[in-house]
């Protein structure tokens, strides 16, 4: 067995980006560790295990066996526990599924995507980097656009959502679970069509 692994390994890495600790708790940047927290809760397991880099667990997901991470290197590297966890596990770039936020898209909007830029999101500028591709699928929840050009990005993104925005952004994490587990059942164009 690969490095002394007991039984089968896992299919998919599905990793949720945030920044780890309090002070980063509800902001915009943590909408994929509010993602993965939800999958994980769907699955009656904590994310507590501290392996790669992460908190992580193991789940089931449409037949799959899934890594569930969320790294702890704080965002702008998450690419070194995402990568680290891929190379372990010898999971194509294909099966890595990155659960984000994205400044571009409307607050609770969601877009499933099979791969592409980092569009300035720097926790995907680490992952790619990492993996050596941009090819790999994605889930992004829309946080909304600063609310005008000069307002500082990092001030933006580390944010919390009120009132009415954070009320869809509850419904969107719950929507970007079923995006998952909908791509991992039933492949990314069935999710793209369903969740686009």
């Amino acid at each position: 067995m690969l490095f002394g692994r007991q039984g089968p390994g896992v299919s998919w890495l599905v990793a949720g980006l945030g920044n780890i600790g309090s002070k980063y708790e509800n902001t915009r940047h943590n909408v994929g560790f509010e993602t993965a927290d939800e999958l994980a809760e769907r699955a009656g397991v904590p994310l507590q295990k501290l392996k790669y880099r992460a908190l992580t667990n193991t789940i089931s997901l449409g037949g799959e066996k899934i890594l569930l991470m969320k790294p702890v290197t704080f965002m702008n590297l998450s690419g070194e526990s995402v990568g680290q966890a891929a190379a372990f596990f010898k999971i194509p770039p294909e099966r890595v599924l990155v659960i984000s936020d994205d400044v571009a898209l409307p607050v609770g909007k969601l877009r499933v995507r099979r791969g592409g830029s980092a569009g300035g999101h720097n926790g995907l500028k680490s992952i790619i980097a990492h993996l050596g591709t941009d090819q790999f699928p994605r889930v992004k929840i829309g946080v909304g656009e600063k609310p005008h050009p000069g307002y500082d990005m990092a001030d933006w993104v580390l944010g919390r959502f009120q009132g009415e925005d954070r009320k869809k952004i509850d419904e969107a994490v719950k929507r970007a679970a079923d995006a998952v587990e909908c791509l991992i059942a039933q492949g990314i164009e069935r999710a793209m069509s369903r969740y686009n």
